[in-house]
């Protein structure tokens, strides 16, 4: 993400709770209790916010699990924190674009209404595979269809206002050329979801 998006979401981190009351966030239960992700895992919650996935992730993966939190903006992460504590919980700033983790981290890394804000998308895939353990999944979440979400971001204008979901060929030809196989989509109205496993050795 750009620098104006740091600005732009370290500005709405008091408020962001309040401005998402709207979402029914039980849905993100029927989204992700299918997806089978499993007790243990180690998990990278990107562009995390104000924690919104943690306590679920928290109770899907349990204590032997970890997650890390991760965000562009120190002031989402600093309200992800307040709420939800340090158990198993890592919080680290950075752009997902160009991180520092290790090759091979994370059975799962999980975009919550997060992808359409990634200033060079093709470079965040391919940085998500790199981090990405052999066989493990990267998520990608919404709780509205593409076009839909598409066109709020238009209406709000500014930062966010170019913000968008690829069609779904893009994102096919992006995740291949990043090396992920098995792509899954889900563009429903109540629901945008990819799932994509990165290639084994």
């Amino acid at each position: 993400m750009s620098e104006t998006h740091r600005n732009y979401f370290n500005e709405q981190a008091p408020v962001w709770d309040e401005m998402m009351a709207h979402k029914p966030l039980e849905r993100l239960n029927l989204i992700f209790k299918p997806l089978g992700i499993k007790k243990g895992s180690v998990i990278l919650d990107v562009g995390t916010g104000t924690g919104v996935m943690l306590p679920l992730l928290q109770a899907i993966i349990g204590s032997s699990g970890k997650i890390v939190a991760f965000d562009i903006a120190e002031e989402m992460l600093k309200q992800a924190r307040e709420k939800n504590g340090n158990e198993r919980i890592e919080y680290v700033q950075g752009d997902i674009s160009a991180t520092l983790f290790d090759q091979h981290t994370f059975d799962e890394v999980i975009c919550h209404a997060c992808f359409p804000h990634f200033s060079d998308k093709q470079v965040a895939v391919k940085e998500i595979a790199r981090i990405l353990k052999p066989g493990g999944r990267v998520i990608i979440t919404h709780l509205s269809s593409r076009n839909e979400l598409n066109s709020m971001h238009l209406s709000l204008g500014g930062v966010v206002g170019g913000d968008v979901l690829p069609d779904e060929e893009s994102m096919k030809i992006m995740f291949n050329k990043a090396g992920f196989k098995d792509m899954k989509v889900i563009d429903q109205e109540d629901r945008y979801v990819i799932t994509a496993r990165s290639k084994v050795g």
